[in-house]
């Protein structure tokens, strides 16, 4: 009894037996007929698909809408820079004006700075929370995160240069880059990794520094004193620029990670906030130690 497929054996044409296949024992369809004709030009098209399918370039993160180091470089540049752009413009105006409109022109510069600080610490503050907790990275809100931050360090810069630190801006630019190139070349090299153990230790140092933060701004609303003036300042910015520093090994650590792991490629700007932040600290802590020992001379 003739055994049939389920599904092919209810076609017409395969109950009829009007077909021309090969039978079994025959290598081929029959020559000469239509069907082998068909036959062998449906297995060339097939082999012509086949190579110019094997002949193509593998797919790369940006086919494949995962992140990869050069979307992380991007977004990281991206960030950076709107950071340096913004407090740049911020931190010139003082000069500025001050060559244009003489004294006068020096100390609107120095009010507009003062408010670019005011409005920088509250964008800040605002967009880094919105961003920290934000399940999907936003390019846009990282960016305007990088411009709030741009006010801020350019009016804190101007309102130090232009009263009693001189070329402190730029001293405070050197040290940054430094100490962030350092650490990349000791990461680059396998020398600096983090740990679960120092990440513990980071933690406890971190809450400890931002608890210390808050009791100095209330004891300088009730005393009109710092506790970060003098030796004590130097100690507590000094252990901040390490912290800083072992919070970039994390930065890129995050960074290889991610883009070894395939991540979406939004998650490239979750990176550059990370590191925008950790620069924003250091930068501002390198400027504090720079004013204490100025102010010391």
């Amino acid at each position: 009894m003739a055994r049939h497929n389920v599904i092919f054996g209810r076609d017409p044409a395969v109950q009829r037996g009007s077909h021309n296949g090969p039978q079994f024992g025959q290598s081929g369809p029959p020559q000469g007929t239509q069907w082998s004709s068909d036959f062998g030009a449906q297995q060339a098209q097939q082999n012509d698909q086949l190579e110019a399918m094997y002949s193509r370039p593998a797919a790369s993160g940006y086919d494949t809408g995962r992140m990869t180091m050069r979307d992380a470089l991007n977004a990281i540049t991206a960030t950076l820079g709107v950071i340096m752009v913004v407090g740049f413009a911020v931190g010139i105006s003082p000069a500025v004006l001050g060559f244009v409109a003489g004294e006068s022109g020096l100390q609107l510069g120095l009010v507009i700075g003062m408010g670019a600080t005011v409005i920088g610490l509250i964008g800040g503050l605002v967009l880094g929370l919105v961003n920290s907790f934000k399940k999907q990275p936003s390019a846009i809100l990282v960016l305007a995160y990088a411009a709030f931050e741009g006010l801020l360090l350019g009016g804190l810069s101007a309102s130090l240069e232009y009263t009693n630190y001189p070329g402190i801006a730029l001293q405070a630019v050197i040290g940054t880059l430094a100490v962030a190139a350092t650490v990349l070349v000791f990461f680059h090299l396998g020398i600096l990794r983090t740990s679960p153990a120092l990440n513990k230790i980071f933690m406890v140092a971190l809450v400890a520094y931002l608890l210390f933060g808050l009791f100095n701004i209330g004891y300088l609303l009730f005393t009109g004193q710092s506790l970060r003036d003098g030796l004590l300042g130097l100690v507590i910015g000094g252990l901040a620029v390490v912290m800083a520093s072992y919070s970039l090994v994390m930065d890129f650590e995050d960074v290889k990670r991610a883009a070894a792991g395939h991540t979406p490629r939004a998650y490239a700007w979750r990176c550059a906030f990370g590191l925008a932040v950790t620069m924003v600290w250091l930068y501002i802590e390198i400027l504090r130690i720079l004013a204490i020992l100025r102010g010391n001379d």
